[in-house]
């Protein structure tokens, strides 16, 4: 059973089974964060943020550009064992850095209408097998649904509740436990975004996402002239393993983002945007070497609130707003991505996500 044919049948289940696992949850913190300011007061609040310093943002854009290629250039010539997957590490740790730029760019939080900009996101759009047609589709989509049972898998990990498990066929359950396993995410450089972001997304419609096959032709032929003119090893450390430490990165972030033990799923009838970006996305606590790297994302409770707030920006915006500041958190130790991992689906009536049934 293919992927797309399991998100049609699971869709038709949900338009069944909606109204039964839509049972209101009771929520302290929506009263408490919200008695003082209404939702749209918050957001105004927010848009205080979402201008940018232009040259601040090259400079982030270059210098990171920079660092990438100084990594990688290290690990293609380094004959040095134990330096070469120093730099492939941090060629990888660059790449996620510039795919959260990329990211920004296509919301239009920073150098919105620059072309040369433009050109050279794209570009490293097609590098990092993202490419900007089914990324938008995908992504703003999932901005404006977060949290949402029915359409979660656009853009996102799909989520079911309990109630539509039971109503799932075992094919579907196996892809479902597939989809959510934690060695597709850390093998997310080939299931979410080779396949996922390009050899699906082309399939589903060849027209209208070509730039998906080009990034699938553009990364072989990449490859075949680092192995050609270079050495594997060459292609392994230059562009396999950066590849491959960049997309586990990225992939987890994705999950842990909406799939965390505080993490709250609204009732469809009482779903609201602002409910959604703080009850539902994490604030991943990291220290400042890893908020470097991943670009400020794990504030992504202030990001789903206003992802026009540049990435710069974000832990401003959050000291500046007393919403922000009591969110639901996650962290990038052990015991937490475990924790994370453990979380399949989401129980209304606990009012929680919850594992697989035993």
């Amino acid at each position: 059973m293919s992927t797309d044919t399991l998100v049609g049948q699971l869709g038709q289940i949900s338009q069944v089974a909606r109204r039964a696992e839509a049972v209101p949850v009771a929520s302290e913190t929506h009263a408490e964060r919200h008695a003082e300011r209404t939702e749209q007061e918050i957001i105004k609040a927010s848009n205080v943020f979402a201008h940018e310093d232009r040259a601040r943002s090259w400079f982030h854009l270059t210098s990171t550009l920079l660092l990438l290629i100084g990594s990688q250039v290290a690990a293609a010539t380094l004959v040095n064992p134990w330096l070469r997957p120093v730099f492939s590490l941090l060629a990888g740790l660059f790449t996620a850095r510039a795919f959260i730029i990329f990211h920004d760019f296509k919301h239009g939080a920073i150098l919105r209408g620059d072309k040369l900009a433009k050109v050279l996101l794209d570009a490293f759009g097609l590098y990092v097998l993202t490419p900007s047609n089914v990324w938008t589709q995908t992504h703003n989509y999932h901005h404006a649904h977060t949290a949402k049972i029915v359409g979660s898998h656009v853009g996102s990990y799909m989520m079911l509740t309990t109630t539509l498990w039971e109503k799932t066929t075992p094919g579907q359950r196996f892809m479902y436990k597939l989809i959510r396993h934690p060695l597709t995410i850390v093998f997310g450089y080939f299931t979410v975004f080779i396949y996922g972001f390009c050899v699906a997304a082309f399939v589903r419609n060849p027209k209208k996402n070509q730039d998906s096959l080009l990034a699938i032709v553009l990364q072989l032929a990449l490859g075949v002239a680092l192995y050609h003119y270079g050495s594997l090893a060459v292609l392994f450390y230059a562009l396999l393993l950066p590849q491959i430490i960049a997309h586990a990165l990225g992939a987890y972030l994705f999950y842990a983002q909406h799939n965390f033990p505080e993490a709250h799923v609204q009732p469809r009838e009482s779903w609201t945007f602002v409910r959604a970006s703080l009850e539902s996305s994490s604030y991943l606590k990291l220290g400042p070497l890893m908020n470097y790297f991943t670009g400020n994302i794990g504030y992504h409770h202030v990001h789903h609130l206003n992802y026009r707030i540049p990435f710069y920006r974000l832990p401003e915006a959050m000291a500046a707003i007393p919403e922000l500041q009591n969110p639901r958190t996650t962290t990038l130790h052990p015991r937490d991505i475990v924790a994370c991992f453990k979380l399949k689906l989401w129980d209304a009536e606990q009012g929680k996500m919850v594992g697989f049934p035993s």
